[in-house]
């Protein structure tokens, strides 16, 4: 009963720590003290988190390295703006479209996570890096080709270009291959990315702290050990692998709905997304979820708060890496956190009574 309340509490305050950060941002945006630009970085900003937290279940509780995060984000954000399109004119009612939105999107990315799975998840280290990395290229240029049209005789596909769709008149083009998709209702908001947020931490810690996620991380300590004992060594690292590429669905459907245009380029679903969400994850601490939150924020907003100071911006950004690799990895840090930690000052107060 001790253990479970006290995972209840340390639960309790990562989503407190959340609804805080979402208190904070929205008073200054009332007030007027957050500039129209740090606006517009709120919504990506879930997505980020969203990210960083479900690949953190992947690389810090599974304990395997992948780096195709990014081409689940672009299964979940092209089919949920595709649906969307589609469903503008047949489901009027944003809320309601948005929601199955969401729920196509991640089930799109769950589907495509233990079918990328099932071969690649017998891999190890570099090797399942490399593959997922593949992956997530692979996704990203299939999306490029791809050209989809929609007229009163359905749905036409080519990968060629829109002219070889054969629309009739009036018809129109949904995916116009390197161009994307334009005009995606923009249905994303600050709040429902906020929701969003703690339902993945809730997904997440529950499954973490069940008898499952017990077994996730017996696999990750000891495979050899974890086999011995009868755990089903596929099953559950298909489970991990499965729930993080939904998430990451999830937050490609909140990435998507906040622009006008989404196209499938480097910068937003290529290699450097990959890398950026692992930089997130590695810098917060493996298989720490509220670091990896602490990390996505200060990250993403860090080089817009430097903007000002243009000529020294990504030398003091390069700094704050460091220091903050320095500060969660040192064995001398971590030596100093543990001393000066709350826990350790309430235990010599207790002591000492």
């Amino acid at each position: 009963m001790k253990k479970m309340s006290k995972t209840t509490k340390n639960n309790f305050v990562t989503y407190l720590m959340v609804i805080l950060i979402y208190a904070a941002a929205q008073t200054m945006a009332v007030s007027g003290s957050m500039s129209s630009l740090m606006q517009g970085l709120l919504v990506p900003l879930c997505a980020y988190v969203i990210l960083a937290v479900s690949l953190n279940l992947t690389v810090g509780i599974l304990g395997e390295l992948s780096l195709g995060h990014a081409g689940f984000m672009c299964v979940g954000a092209f089919s949920s703006a595709f649906f969307s399109k589609c469903m503008v004119e047949t489901i009027p009612a944003a809320g309601v479209r948005f929601i199955l939105a969401i729920l196509i999107g991640a089930a799109s990315a769950g589907i495509c996570g233990i079918l990328i799975g099932i071969p690649v998840l017998r891999l190890k280290g570099d090797y399942l890096a490399i593959v997922t990395l593949a992956f997530g290229e692979i996704i990203k240029n299939i999306v490029n080709i791809l050209f989809v049209g929609k007229d009163s005789n359905g749905f036409h596909f080519s990968t060629k270009d829109s002219l070889s769709l054969g629309l009739e008149d009036g018809g129109k083009v949904i995916i116009n291959g390197p161009q994307g998709i334009t005009g995606t209702p923009k249905d994303s908001t600050f709040t429902i990315g906020i929701i969003l947020i703690l339902i993945s931490l809730f997904i997440i810690l529950n499954l973490i702290n069940s008898r499952s996620g017990r077994a996730i991380m017996a696999i990750r300590d000891n495979r050899i050990a974890a086999e011995s004992i009868g755990i089903n060594i596929t099953k559950y690292k298909l489970m991990a692998f499965s729930v993080s590429a939904a998430l990451a669905g999830v937050a490609g459907v909140i990435y998507a709905h906040n622009l006008a245009t989404l196209t499938a380029q480097p910068k937003n679903f290529g290699y450097n997304m990959s890398i950026m969400i692992l930089v997130f994850v590695v810098l917060g601490g493996i298989g720490n979820i509220r670091g990896s939150i602490i990390a996505a924020i200060v990250l993403t907003l860090l080089p817009e708060l430097l903007r000002g100071l243009n000529d020294y911006r990504m030398l003091i950004y390069a700094v704050v890496l460091i220091v903050m690799m320095l500060f969660n990895w040192s064995p001398k840090a971590i030596e100093w956190r543990e001393k000066h930690s709350l826990k350790s000052k309430f235990k010599k107060k207790a002591e000492e009574v």
